[in-house]
C-alpha cells in the first residue's frame, strides 16, 4: 500500500510543469476566495483573519469559509415593522439618557418598549427550575419554549414530563431547540412521550450538510432561552435545560443569571417566538390562535426593552445598546460575562469609562470551558488595568452570567455574550431593565460575587510560554471567536 503511494505522489509531481500549475491554481484560489471574504465588508480585522487563516489551507480554506464562514440571513418578520418610537418627553437628564437608549433598542429591533408588573432575578437552576416547572404546571392555554441547549438528563427529563402533562390536557406546547446545541436530546428519543402526547418540536437551522448546493448554516445558532405560558409569564436569561447548571445536582455547575417577567413584555417575548417558530418550520397559521389567547395589555411599573439581535440584522442591536449604555454611566459600569472578547467600541467605551473615573470592574471565569477562550479574554487585561479597570477572576465554578449594570438603575440581563458570536453570529434575546430596585438586586448579586472572586493586577505572574505567547496567539482569533 505505502509502495502505491509513493508512486503515486511521484507520478503527480513528474506531470510536467506541475509547480507552475499548482501555483497558478492557489493564485486564483486566493483570488476567488479573497474576493468572496471582502464583498462581505466586515470589520478589517475580521477579513483579515479569515484571508491569513485560509490562505495557509489551498482549497481546503474554501469548504471551511463555506461552512462556517459570516453569513446574513434574510427573515420576514411576521408580526412587526421597524420604526422610530414616540414616547412622553421626560426633562430630567437621567430621563433623557434613557429614552435615547429606548429610542435606539426600538430602532434597531422593531421592537417597541415596554413594561413589567413583576421582574424576578433567579440564580442558578436550583432558582429557574422549580419557577419554570411551576408556571408550565399551571398553564392553560399554550406553552412556547426555545432553548440553545436541552440535555437528556435529570432537567431534561423533568422537564419533558411535565410538558407531556400539559398537552395531554390540552395546552398548546411548542418546544423550538436549536438542532446543534441540543444534538445529544434529538439522539436520545427524549421527546417521544412529548410527541405522542400531542405536542410540536422543532429544530433551528440544521446542518444539512447533505445539500451541497444549499449552504449550510452550522454557524449560525439560536442562543436564546425564552419561554412564555399563555402570554403572561415569561422567562429570559442565560440559563439552558442541564444538570450543569443546577448546583443541586452538580457541585460544579455553572454560575448563572436568569429573569422571569410578568406583564405587557410578555407580549415581546411572544413575538420574538412566533417570529423564530415561523422562521423554523414555515408555519404561520397559530399566529392567530396565539393573538387571541394573549391577556389583556396591564402596564407595569417596571420599564423594560427587549433586545435581540442575529445574523438577519445587520445593527447589532444588543452590541449597540452595551456600547450606548457604557457611554452613558455617569458613576459606575459592572460587567459579567464567561466570555469577554471585545470589539474596538466595546474596548474604547470600558476604557474610557475608567479613565473618566467611573467604577468600571469586570467580571470574568477563572478558566472558562475553552483554554483557547480564556487566553485571549486574558489578552486584554494589560489595556484594561492601565485604564483602571478592576478586572476579578470567579472559580472555581464556571461563571456563566451575562449582566451589565450600568449607575444605580439601568441593568442588561439576557444570553448574549460580550463576544463576536454574541453579537454578530447568534440570534440572542437580553432585557433592558430601567429600575431602582432591580438594580439594587444586580448590585448585591454582583457586590457579592466580587468578593469572592480573585482580583487580577498588573504583578501577576505571566511566564512567557504558558501566558504571554499563548494570549498573544489566541488575541489573533479574536474576530472569530
Amino acid at each position: 500500500m505505502a509502495d502505491v503511494i509513493w508512486q503515486a505522489w511521484n507520478s503527480i509531481w513528474s506531470i510536467p510543469h506541475i509547480h507552475t500549475w499548482l501555483g497558478l491554481g492557489w493564485a486564483l484560489y486566493l483570488l476567488w476566495l479573497g474576493g468572496w471574504i471582502v464583498l462581505q465588508k466586515r470589520e478589517p480585522v475580521a477579513t483579515l483573519s479569515w484571508l491569513i487563516s485560509l490562505a495557509a489551507l489551498p482549497y481546503l480554506g474554501f469548504f471551511i469559509y463555506y461552512i462556517f464562514g459570516p453569513q446574513r440571513l434574510v427573515r420576514h418578520r411576521a408580526r412587526r415593522e421597524r420604526r422610530h418610537v414616540s414616547l412622553p418627553p421626560d426633562a430630567s437628564p437621567l430621563g433623557r439618557t434613557v429614552q435615547e437608549l429606548r429610542t435606539l433598542a426600538q430602532a434597531t429591533t422593531g421592537l417597541a418598549p415596554s413594561t413589567a408588573c413583576d421582574v424576578r432575578l433567579l440564580v442558578d437552576g436550583c432558582s429557574k427550575y422549580p419557577a419554570l416547572l411551576d408556571a408550565i404546571a399551571h398553564a392553560c392555554h399554550h406553552v412556547h419554549l426555545e432553548y440553545y441547549i436541552f440535555e437528556p438528563d435529570h432537567t431534561g427529563r423533568a422537564l419533558v414530563e411535565v410538558l407531556a402533562e400539559r398537552a395531554r390536557a390540552g395546552v398548546a406546547v411548542r418546544l423550538l431547540l436549536d438542532a446543534v446545541g441540543s444534538k445529544r436530546a434529538a439522539r436520545s428519543g427524549l421527546f417521544q412521550p412529548l410527541l405522542a402526547a400531542g405536542g410540536a418540536l422543532a429544530w433551528f437551522h440544521p446542518p444539512r450538510l447533505w445539500l451541497p448546493w444549499r449552504r449550510p448554516l452550522v454557524n449560525l445558532r439560536t442562543h436564546r432561552k425564552i419561554v412564555v405560558v399563555d402570554g403572561h409569564i415569561g422567562f429570559i436569561g442565560g440559563i439552558n435545560l442541564t444538570d450543569e447548571e443546577d448546583p443541586r445536582l452538580r457541585p460544579d455547575a455553572y454560575r448563572d443569571l436568569h429573569l422571569r417577567i410578568e406583564g405587557d413584555a410578555v407580549r415581546k417575548l411572544q413575538d420574538v417566538f412566533v417570529d423564530d417558530w415561523a422562521y423554523a418550520t414555515g408555519d404561520k397559521r397559530f399566529l392567530r390562535d396565539v393573538a387571541c389567547q394573549m391577556p389583556p395589555p396591564c402596564p407595569g411599573k417596571v420599564k423594560v426593552q427587549l433586545l435581540t439581535s442575529g445574523p438577519d440584522s445587520p445593527w447589532e442591536a444588543i452590541h449597540r445598546l452595551h456600547v450606548a449604555a457604557i457611554h452613558a454611566a455617569e458613576t459606575r459600569v459592572w460587567l459579567a460575562s464567561p466570555y469577554f472578547v471585545p470589539g474596538e467600541a466595546a474596548m474604547m467605551a470600558l476604557t474610557s469609562a475608567a479613565l473618566g473615573g467611573l467604577d468600571v470592574r469586570l467580571l470574568v471565569p477563572c478558566m472558562s470551558d475553552s483554554r483557547l477562550v480564556t487566553w485571549c479574554v486574558r489578552s486584554f487585561y494589560d489595556e484594561l488595568l492601565a485604564a483602571g479597570v478592576k478586572i476579578h477572576e470567579y472559580g472555581p465554578r464556571m461563571l456563566h452570567s451575562k449582566a451589565l449594570l450600568v449607575d444605580d438603575h439601568l441593568a442588561i440581563i439576557g444570553s448574549a455574550n460580550f463576544d463576536h458570536r454574541s453579537f454578530r453570529l447568534n440570534f440572542e434575546a437580553s432585557l433592558l431593565i430601567d429600575d431602582h430596585d432591580i438594580a439594587a438586586q444586580l448590585d448585591s448579586l454582583l457586590d457579592h460575587e466580587f468578593r469572592q472572586s480573585s482580583p487580577v493586577t498588573s504583578a501577576r505572574p505571566r511566564p512567557l510560554l504558558t501566558a504571554r505567547l499563548p494570549e498573544a496567539i489566541a488575541r489573533l482569533f479574536a474576530p472569530l471567536l
